[in-house]
C-alpha cells in the first residue's frame, strides 16, 4: 500500500509534464502543417549537395 503513495504523486507529475509539453508544441507551430513532410519526399527536386555544387560551378 505504501507503493501507491509513491506512485500516484510520480504519475501525476509525468502527466503535467505531458500536457505541458503538448501545449508547448500547439503554440509552437508543430502542428501546423502534417501533409507537407510526407509528401516532401515524393517531390523531385535537387538535393542539397546538387545545389552546393552547382552554385560552386556557376561562380567558376
Amino acid at each position: 500500500m505504501d507503493i501507491v503513495f509513491a506512485l500516484l504523486p510520480l504519475s501525476l507529475v509525468l502527466v503535467v509534464i505531458a500536457i505541458a509539453g503538448y501545449i508547448w508544441a500547439v503554440r509552437s507551430g508543430q502542428f501546423d502543417d502534417l501533409d507537407t513532410p510526407s509528401v516532401r519526399l515524393l517531390l523531385d527536386e535537387e538535393s542539397e549537395d546538387e545545389g552546393v555544387e552547382s552554385k560552386t560551378t556557376k561562380k567558376n
